[in-house]
């Protein structure tokens, strides 16, 4: 299973989902692009899934990577599935603008999805045109390579097809192709499709492709549907506390974007907040703030009920006994969320060991940041370097208007570092290895997307990716990719760009 053999000039793939029973997919090849153009190919991601680049930089691997043209062993599919769309009930949903190509092997020996997302029309679009804005595409490729580079699961982006067409939107825009990789594409809306049509066959068959795919550890377990569930909510409760972590706002958490996987997947309206507020949204169309910041792990878990309610048929025959054992998996979650939130926010104030005391530092931290107006991003990196000398700790002062109340947290905190019994600079180390300088921030996404698509410039998305790759590292005469934005460049409204 080698994208680009270098010696045939081919694409292999397998797809083991078109294995499935027919109702679960549609055999469907992409449109065809007017003038495909490559705008960036994932030298890094190539290397992981093996594949050869210069086969892709070619006439025939631009074909590829635009639906132009499909491989001879490729059995393009669009998806099926239904799901909760902000807490409403969509029956069915399913791959309205993207073609899954099939299935490589990467260097670490799994499975990993090709599809093309933005390749025409299919029989799930609705109303839709199957097409893809070329700012979506772009913005797609850089947050979840971003994503993926601060150690979170997530899709990733292997490249950015310029399509040489327009798709109409509030205004018209140039279109594009992105090709995506995920382990795999499988949602909790997949689940939902067939159990809202009482299809419980077609639920075990999906659970036991899932379990084989992702758990096959679990494979021969008489409880393996239940396992299903919870090894389902650990890696979705260590996602969630990942994002919040950093920042992120997946911005349109509905089950159709909660991959079983526990990757990020589906980046419309996302961005990474700014000034620290568990209120903020970036949606545009998230009026109510269901998928806000701070709102994320008791949405995760609302998904997750759903998640369970369709693994319910199976995981016993007995409707009381499935419940009581659903019911009693469920109430594991907040112990899930809380230890891998715990875990990762302990990090990001230099902890290692317990002690008493400790969650009231990092709430009260948090609390400064939210009276304060501070920048999320800006506090915990300034506060990882402020251990290494009187200037950074200064530094780090001037962020707060109110000194004498960080000034007073900064005491406490110091004092807790100590007990640590480590030496300052290995915690200096530690701090800046969690604590990223640099975040793809929204005004920053925006000027690069539009210098590519009105500039035809590519050069500061390629710096701007290659700062990513790293963004623990120092860098010095880069603000412009690194600041806040000042207040007349917040861009606070996001969109999906479907």
């Amino acid at each position: 299973m080698i994208l680009g053999n270098k010696k045939t000039n081919e694409l292999y793939l397998t797809n083991s989902y078109s294995k499935l029973p027919k109702h679960f997919y549609e055999e469907k090849k992409p449109t065809p692009v007017k003038n495909p153009k490559l705008i960036k190919l994932n030298n890094n991601l190539c290397d992981f899934l093996n594949l050869d680049k210069k086969f892709l930089l070619k006439k025939p691997g631009l074909f590829f990577l635009s639906g132009n043209a499909i491989p001879k062993s490729s059995k393009p599919i669009s998806m099926a599935y239904a799901g909760h769309q902000f807490g409403h009930f969509v029956e069915q949903l399913g791959d309205g603008r993207a073609v899954l190509l099939g299935e490589t092997k990467a260097s670490n020996g799994k499975l990993y999805d090709i599809q093309l997302k933005g390749s025409g029309k299919t029989s799930f679009s609705r109303q839709g045109d199957g097409r893809s804005p070329l700012e979506s595409v772009i913005r797609e490729y850089i947050v979840s390579e971003a994503i993926h580079y601060l150690g979170i699961p997530t899709t990733r982006s292997l490249a950015i097809i310029s399509s040489g067409e327009f798709v109409q939107r509030e205004s018209t825009l140039p279109g594009g192709v992105l090709t995506r990789v995920a382990s795999s594409h499988i949602r909790v809306g997949t689940f939902e499709f067939f159990f809202y049509r009482n299809d419980n066959e077609s639920i075990k068959k999906i659970a036991d492709y899932t379990i084989l795919r992702h758990f096959p550890e679990i494979v021969n377990k008489k409880d393996k549907y239940q396992k299903l569930l919870e090894k389902t909510m650990i890696l979705q409760a260590e996602l969630i506390s990942k994002w919040i972590n950093v920042g992120f706002i997946h911005g349109v958490m509905n089950t159709d974007n909660t991959a079983i996987s526990g990757e990020t997947i589906d980046y419309g309206p996302c961005a990474f907040m700014n000034t620290y507020n568990p209120n903020t949204v970036y949606s545009y169309i998230d009026i109510k703030g269901r998928y806000a910041y701070g709102n994320q792990a008791q949405i995760i878990f609302w998904n997750l009920t759903k998640f369970a309610q369709t693994l319910s048929n199976i995981i016993d025959q007995d409707p009381k006994k499935s419940n009581k054992l659903i019911v009693n998996s469920l109430e594991k979650f907040p112990e899930f969320f809380n230890n891998a939130w715990k875990k990762n926010i302990k990090k990001k104030f230099g902890f290692t060991k317990s002690f008493e005391g400790d969650d009231k530092i990092t709430l009260e931290f948090l609390e400064i940041l939210l009276e304060q107006k501070i920048d999320y991003t800006f506090a915990f990196r300034k506060l990882s370097s402020s251990l290494e000398s009187e200037q950074k700790k200064q530094e780090f002062f001037k962020l707060f208007s109110n000194k004498k109340k960080i000034k007073s947290w900064f005491s406490n905190w110091s004092l807790r570092i100590k007990k640590e019994k480590e030496k300052i600079a290995n915690t200096i180390i530690n701090l800046k290895k969690t604590n990223p300088l640099i975040i793809p921030r929204n005004h920053v996404v925006e000027k690069i997307i539009n210098e590519v698509i009105n500039d035809n410039d590519f050069k500061k998305l390629d710096e701007f990716m290659c700062l990513l790759e790293n963004p623990y590292n120092e860098y010095y005469g880069k603000e412009n990719y690194i600041n806040p934005p000042k207040d007349n460049e917040d861009i606070k409204n996001t969109f999906c760009g479907t």
